[in-house]
């Protein structure tokens, strides 16, 4: 019989197991342009978790880089995208506890992803050689698209399915 620490770090593997999982699956069927200059990751709104709790960080990354490394261009864009992943994530994980509204986290979500794209543009510009600045233009928009539509999304669903005591 399982005691209560062990029960939560088993619920906590299993439910980033499944977001990992949905954010391949996102990734995988529905998203129109999952890689390149251009990028439309459906998958990308599944990053306004650590918003509503910080324990849903390993779920993301693990999903980023296992996509990355399946159908991505190589071991670079495992270590620049789940890099670029790993920072913005970070950055909106340490201010839960600093900026309490959680609107305001989404905004600055937003922001980390958006502007921490350089590296995807750095990773695009060493392996298939496109000019840094417009690709950073590109990669930081789609980015800023993706995630700007879906915050508010995640906000209503939040309100619906609690992500903060799910884990």
């Amino acid at each position: 019989m399982m005691n209560m620490v062990e029960r939560n770090r088993v619920t906590l593997v299993v439910t980033n197991g499944i977001i990992m999982a949905l954010y391949l699956a996102l990734t995988i069927l529905v998203s129109p342009v999952a890689s390149g200059a251009i990028q439309f990751r459906i998958s990308e709104s599944l990053n306004h978790l650590v918003v509503f709790n910080r324990r849903y960080l390993w779920g993301i990354f693990g999903g980023v880089v296992v996509y990355n490394a399946i159908f991505g261009m190589g071991w670079l864009d495992v270590v620049f995208g789940g890099g670029q992943t790993l920072v913005a994530l970070s950055l909106t994980a340490l201010l839960q506890t600093i900026v309490k509204n959680t609107k305001i986290r989404l905004v600055l979500n937003v922001v980390f992803f958006s502007a921490s794209m350089f590296l995807i543009a750095w990773m695009l510009n060493l392996t298939a050689q496109l000019p840094f600045w417009p690709t950073y233009g590109w990669t930081a928009l789609s980015e800023a698209i993706i995630m700007t539509i879906s915050a508010p999304i995640m906000y209503y669903l939040n309100t619906r399915l609690h992500f903060g005591k799910q884990i």
